[in-house]
């Protein structure tokens, strides 16, 4: 017998609006249907109607968990056209408070597989830690959440000798942490291990980012491959895993708190002196794209200038965008039970992946539409 059921777009397993129409036979899932749409916000056509600086505000609202990887990604995009020079110092703080970022962001991510799991105690170790970190980022950046750390040119403000050291000494309470989650996930290993899978063919397939690819056997990270701010002067290796499960993904986001903590340290005790923007001067004419590794894989901006101090065009590919889809891989042939955790091992961020469907209120079509039609909108 085969029955269908909906999930969402409000449901306690969604943190944000979407719906999952999961088809089942027998008791196993034979297929999977993904609806988004529902947080659509019109951020590129918003950037193109404010101006360079304030866009680097803009693009870090995409996304709270890793708001740094917005507007790092945004600002080298428009410094490639610019040809700008960025100062060291500069690029070590964007790099401190990136890496930063990354360990909040993964730690969140543990927050809610304990959850899943119904394991409170370390769920709420990990929140305890983690509010350290956000205590500690405050200072650092003027803000817990949205930074404003970035400005085009190099970073809006300087960090302190007295704030290093204290973030250099919370590593090792991060580090106990990081510890404490890896002898847990062992715990969880029998309800992680074997579900969700997707081979490393079909994640090169799908063209998976971030961890969920590292964790089918792809060693596949920006830092490395294409490094960018301060990554190439640092040292760091990139965890995989060959399991090509909830468990292996989780293993792999476990493993990389370890280097970002080991990169927190080399950030700090190689921070040069200096200045900490460059002036860029009036708006030039170009086009040109910047990609980072924020902590659910690869993002790209792509920005292009007319000479004005609006750009004509911002357009971005946030990681869930490219990770979705293999959602359904993962699904097909598992038991409904394991729907929650295989969902929340892609660490999905549904507020930077939507796009815009008209649908015809009559008729009940749907249709694309172009961005020059979108422009036309009132």
């Amino acid at each position: 017998m085969t029955e269908v059921m909906k999930i969402g777009p409000y449901h306690p397993l969604n943190l944000e609006p979407e719906i999952y129409e999961v088809t089942m036979r027998n008791g196993k899932i034979i297929d999977v249907g993904i609806e988004q749409g529902y947080t659509h916000r019109g951020i590129e056509r918003l950037m193109e109607s404010k101006s360079l600086s304030q866009d680097v505000l803009l693009a870090e609202r995409v996304c709270g968990l890793c708001s740094q990887a917005h507007s790092t990604a945004y600002c080298q995009a428009v410094e490639k056209i610019f040809g700008a020079e960025i100062p060291q110092r500069a690029n070590y703080i964007r790099s401190l408070v990136f890496e930063m970022d990354r360990l909040h962001s993964h730690y969140m991510w543990f927050v809610l597989l304990f959850h899943a799991l119904h394991d409170d105690g370390h769920l709420i170790q990990v929140l305890d830690t983690r509010e350290r970190l956000m205590d500690l980022l405050e200072p650092i950046c003027g803000n817990r959440v949205h930074f404003s750390i970035n400005n085009l040119g190099g970073v809006r403000r300087d960090v302190s000798g007295g704030i290093l050291v204290k973030v250099k000494t919370l590593t090792d309470d991060l580090t106990k942490l990081s510890d404490d989650i890896m002898k847990a996930l062992k715990d969880a290993a029998p309800k992680l291990s074997g579900i969700g899978l997707l081979p490393k063919d079909k994640a090169r397939a799908y063209g998976v980012v971030g961890p969920v690819s590292r964790a089918s056997g792809i060693k596949s990270d920006i830092r490395k491959d294409d490094p960018y701010a301060a990554y190439q002067e640092v040292d760091f290796d990139v965890p995989t895993e060959n399991g090509c499960d909830v468990f292996s993904r989780a293993l792999v986001r476990a493993r990389e708190t370890f280097e970002s903590i080991k990169l927190v340290r080399q950030l700090i005790d190689r921070m040069p002196e200096g200045e900490i923007r460059a002036e860029l001067g009036k708006p030039p004419v170009g086009e040109d794209f910047s990609r980072v590794e924020a902590p659910r894989g690869e993002l790209i901006y792509y920005a292009r200038l007319n000479g004005t101090n609006y750009p004509e065009r911002i357009k971005l590919r946030p990681p869930t965008y490219v990770n979705n889809p293999a959602v359904v891989e993962m699904l097909v042939g598992e038991k409904l039970a394991n729907l929650p955790p295989i969902l929340e091992s892609l660490d999905r961020c549904i507020s930077c992946t939507n796009r815009i469907t008209v649908v015809d209120e009559r008729t009940g079509r749907s249709r694309k539409i172009s961005l020059d039609e979108l422009r036309r909108l009132k």
